[in-house]
């Protein structure tokens, strides 16, 4: 099969992955200009979506049709935004649990991870997060969130090392919302200081793997040049393993804003369609001066 690679996006092999990039898509007619930073699948071809400068506290749900063999979302609908009801509050990462047909969101702006039903209203429940993430700075709190459906866990983390810290804390927590185990994890130090860097998603792959996305973005004062370096790790936590996990680089590409290409995309949502396809969105800041765009990318592994 022959992979269809964007030219403006730099794919790599990591060791004995091999993975392709198919071009980016955004769809203006069909998705609403946002602030995408979280994505899981409903099933049916749905998908939660988390903007983090909505009006409110909640999720859009958005049809996607994917052709993983073309790398392609062949159809997108706008199935509307269900709202909590409660004031915004950074929302960043989302998950959605099978056997309670629940998600959970992970806010910035509070460091807390709340239980939603379908309809967008809180059900009450919250994951219970240790005491230390409170110390978050701000814009830097929790970030990424994932569940997975193998171990039965929830894996959550800030987008920043806590203050005064070097390692992330790669949090876990059981089918009773409770913490288990903390693992540690050392992020990219920045290229330069030039570039704003951290991790922005978390995604539990079903076999024991979870995949960390780091992003670093440069963005100059007028604009142009602005650019992204997207870097996906693997690591394995395990119950008797190390808590300082290991981790593998699987994928490296980067985008950038030029006078002839509008390619930049800050992703912040990472989603596993299969064991060897991943679905990726991007926060576009309400399609910044109608330059920047809402980007989908599905990557083959």
């Amino acid at each position: 099969m022959i992979l269809r690679r964007s030219r403006f996006l730099l794919p790599i092999a990591a060791c004995c992955v091999s993975l392709s990039v198919f071009s980016q898509q955004h769809f203006p007619r069909e998705i609403p200009a946002g602030n995408y930073s979280g994505i899981c699948a409903l099933g049916d071809g749905r998908y939660a979506v988390v903007d983090d400068k909505a009006k409110e506290d909640g999720f859009y749900v958005f049809q996607l049709d994917i052709d993983t063999l073309q790398g392609r979302i062949t159809g997108a609908r706008n199935l509307g935004y269900h709202s909590s009801g409660k004031k915004n509050r950074d929302m960043e990462g989302i998950c959605y649990r099978p056997s309670s047909q629940t998600l959970f969101i992970s806010g910035e702006a509070d460091n807390e991870v709340y239980e939603y039903a379908l309809d967008g209203k809180r059900t009450g429940k919250q994951l219970n997060v240790p005491a230390e993430f409170k110390r978050a700075r701000r814009n830097q709190g929790l970030e990424a969130l994932a569940y997975d459906t193998l171990s039965h866990q929830f894996f959550m983390t800030t987008e920043l090392p806590l203050p005064g810290e070097e390692l992330l804390r790669i949090q876990t927590f059981d089918d009773d919302l409770q913490p288990v185990r903390q693992y540690q994890y050392k992020p990219d130090a920045a290229i330069s200081r030039k570039f704003y860097h951290g991790v922005s998603a978390l995604c539990a792959m079903g076999d024991g793997r979870l995949l960390v996305l780091e992003r670093q973005v440069r963005v100059p004062r007028l604009k142009l040049d602005a650019q992204t370096v997207i870097r996906i790790y693997e690591v394995r936590p395990t119950v008797d393993g190390d808590t300082l996990l290991k981790k593998q680089l699987i994928a490296e590409f980067r985008t950038k804003l030029t006078l002839t290409g509008r390619k930049f995309a800050n992703y912040e949502g990472m989603y596993a369609l299969s064991p060897h396809h991943l679905l990726l969105v991007a926060d576009s800041q309400n399609q910044y001066k109608n330059v920047l765009r809402d980007w989908f990318l599905v990557l083959a592994i």
